[in-house]
């Protein structure tokens, strides 16, 4: 008989929910420049993956539990395709299949796995991995995808050193990650805590009013009131949709973050919900006073802990769509992504997954969907390798992905770091955004608000002469490094960078680009 692993019950959680509309896998896609040699790029990507023997193994539902068995008859075939694009077969085409193969179920009588080589997308070839979340989660994929690459780049995912930069949302969780790993894991108080809640709700109200630290935190995520309703809200069907749009320089967004006095997990989680605000009100929706809650992944792993499987927490992430102006939706941003520098969100929502997975199905669906009806996306913000990568020889120009969506959650968000760019996709449901690529194109454009913010201000030595800046908020946080009142205008605080910027922006207004004809307002307004 063939070898067989008892799945994990975290792993387990993952594997039972998968619903026809909304299914458990996780998707990226990779664009490489030509030349691109197919077979080369289809034999690394099997002898990558395959030094894995996850990816040789299929789950097995058996009276004594859920397993991984060795696939006796194990194919590649089932797993490795070639295909090509109808047409000419640019980026919206590559979009439209992306959205057909996330809306079309893993073989469950195979190993959870495919790859499809896009041959001739754009010149080169581009590649869309699909693999089940049971496999493992986000960040133990990056590590398998970065040994289908080349060179020295064959290690455990990028290096700490590449991502200094303190404004990652997954940096601002470090003390709490710290904790965790240091003896307060998904203990074993943590998963009664979770049990005792599934077997009486109403106990979470008591939790909240005399427990402290995990068992108070864990009744708040199973009785926080949900977000608003709008239309991103609803019943998924099942046919997904997806768009990115061109990546934005990591070095303008890192600038104007140091001169606005914010993270650069700010900036971009303001210009998602300045995004989604915009697309709200392109359909002519109300905006005022609209709060869309997204959930995001923490990777709980220690360091060097790569082995496949799910080991993250999630947080609830309230984004102020409602605000119109970008710099006051900026500061609340700000002034929330610090309140969650001492949440137990994370360790929860682990020990909530464990205790889940030891549960009867429809317990595990009744409470899951407890949590994620009060949320309108799953977002994750993750940075990548700071310098381009190959695969076999061709260079990875591109590269996104995407979380899966759970219960009835329409809405998925992603946010990538790479080679010196930062990259927004989307996924959504055609029964409530049909058409991601009109919220997607939002994105560079409520940047583009900040940049000129910051680029249309005097210089630093003219802003030492010009009149106080209005304040973004009364008291600076604890950094100091907010704009306060009576405090230097926007463009005193710009670093070294802020220089190249401007000349490299200049020129290009020079050569006919267009600045937005409006700067930001000061003062909040519906749509």
């Amino acid at each position: 008989m063939s070898h067989r692993e008892r799945m994990s019950s975290v792993d387990t959680t993952w594997l039972r929910m998968d619903r026809p509309n909304n299914l458990m896998m996780i998707v990226g896609v990779w664009m490489l420049e030509g030349p691109v040699d197919t077979e080369r790029v289809e034999r690394q990507i099997i002898e990558g993956l395959l030094t894995y023997r996850r990816y040789r193994q299929f789950v097995e539902r058996a009276p004594a539990g859920i397993f991984w068995r060795d696939d006796p008859n194990f194919d590649l075939s089932h797993h490795m395709r070639r295909i090509r694009l109808p047409g000419r077969g640019g980026k919206q085409a590559l979009e439209r299949l992306v959205g057909e193969l996330a809306s079309e179920p893993l073989d469950p009588n195979h190993p959870l796995w495919t790859v499809h080589i896009v041959e001739r997308y754009e010149g080169g070839a581009a590649i869309i991995f699909r693999m089940h979340h049971a496999i493992a989660d986000g960040m133990a994929l990056m590590d398998v995808t970065m040994k289908l690459v080349d060179g020295p780049q064959h290690r455990s995912g990028a290096s700490a050193a590449e991502h200094e930069e303190e404004g990652w949302l997954q940096s601002l969780m470090t003390p709490v990650v710290a904790a965790i790993n240091s003896g307060a894991q998904a203990s074993s108080s943590t998963v009664k805590a979770a049990l005792d809640l599934v077997r009486n709700p109403l106990r979470a109200a008591g939790l909240l009013r005399d427990g402290a630290g995990v068992a108070s935190e864990l009744a708040y995520l199973l009785l926080m009131s949900s977000d608003s309703a709008t239309r991103f809200k609803g019943k998924p069907n099942g046919t997904k949709r997806v768009a990115w749009c061109e990546p934005i320089e990591l070095t303008e967004v890192k600038a104007v973050s140091r001169a606005l006095g914010c993270s650069i997990n700010d900036i971009l989680l303001s210009c998602v919900a300045g995004a989604m605000r915009r697309y709200l009100a392109d359909c002519g929706d109300k905006t005022e006073g609209v709060e869309c809650r997204g959930l995001v992944p923490i990777n709980l792993r220690e360091p060097g802990d790569v082995e496949l499987g799910n080991r993250f927490g999630i947080i609830a992430v309230e984004l102020p769509v409602g605000i119109e102006d970008p710099l006051e939706r900026l500061m609340t941003v700000r002034q929330r992504m610090l309140a969650l520098k001492t949440s137990y969100e994370p360790r929860t929502t682990l020990g909530l997954f464990a205790a889940l997975g030891y549960l009867p199905k429809l317990v595990q669906d009744q409470l899951f969907d407890l949590l994620v009806s009060r949320s309108t996306a799953v977002m994750t913000n993750v940075p990548g390798p700071s310098e381009p990568l190959t695969v076999a020889g061709s260079v990875l120009k591109q590269s996104l992905f995407w979380v899966p969506q759970t219960a009835d959650t329409g809405m998925g968000v992603s946010i990538l770091s790479y080679a010196g760019a930062v990259q927004f996709g989307l996924i959504t449901d055609v029964a409530l955004t049909p058409f991601p690529e009109a919220v997607v194109r939002h994105f560079p454009a409520e940047f583009e608000k900040y940049l000129y913010c910051v680029l249309l201000e005097p210089p630093p030595a003219e802003a030492e002469r010009a009149e106080p800046s209005l304040a973004l908020s009364e008291e600076a946080p604890e950094d100091g490094a907010a704009l306060v009142e009576g405090g230097p205008a926007p463009g005193a605080n710009a670093p070294a960078e802020l220089t190249s910027v401007r000349s490299v922006r200049g020129s290009r207004s020079a050569a006919g680009h267009r600045r937005p004809s409006v700067r930001p307002r000061r003062s909040r307004s519906s749509a």
